[in-house]
């Protein structure tokens, strides 16, 4: 089912690299993946950086480290950033699938817009927590891991706190299920 699900995603995703003017929040020159998927093995897996940083919308700031012992879906997106936009409803559906399975996460990457940041949260509907990283200075701190090296981007982190997937650009709810699904199993 996992490897169905991951063809078809490959073959549905298409983001494309997209540059803007730097108003009104559009970054210039941002890579988008390309729905490159990358699972490691429960025995290659390295820690995932311990990240924390405070919450869009304001509240208590959230760690990684604050989720260890679970599973926990990093999902890196910006609300001027249209395939963003795209997966926005696919990642609150799998969420929900997931239920007590896994902790989301999201990662505001490169942006300086509290209005805009809100505004994309309460449009899709998004009740996790969304780390506000408008330096990117979070998202470079994976750098030698596997880094969320595009903007969308998923990580998914196993129980242990070591990054064991990895989606460069959209991913589709049932994918996304899949691989949480494969990582809380201990695959």
């Amino acid at each position: 089912m996992l490897a169905a699900a991951l063809g078809l995603a490959l073959t549905l995703t298409g983001c494309s690299a997209a540059g803007g003017t730097s108003g009104g929040g559009v970054q210039e020159g941002f890579v988008s993946g390309d729905g490159t998927i990358t699972q490691v093995a429960p025995d290659e897996r390295e820690p995932a950086p311990d990240i924390t940083g405070p919450v869009v919308g304001g509240g208590e700031p959230v760690s990684l480290a604050d989720h260890r012992g679970e599973v926990v879906v990093l999902n890196v997106w910006a609300s001027w950033c249209a395939p963003c936009r795209a997966e926005a409803r696919d990642l609150v559906e799998a969420a929900a699938q997931t239920g007590g399975t896994a902790q989301f996460i999201g990662l505001n990457a490169k942006e300086d817009n509290p209005s805009a940041e809100e505004a994309y949260l309460r449009a899709f509907e998004v009740s996790y927590p969304s780390l506000d990283d408008p330096t990117g200075e979070l998202q470079l701190r994976f750098a030698d891991n596997l880094p969320p090296a595009a903007i969308p981007s998923t990580l998914v982190i196993d129980r242990e706190g070591r990054v064991a997937a990895r989606v460069l650009g959209t991913i589709s709810a049932a994918t996304l299920v899949a691989l949480v699904t494969d990582v809380a199993e201990g695959r």
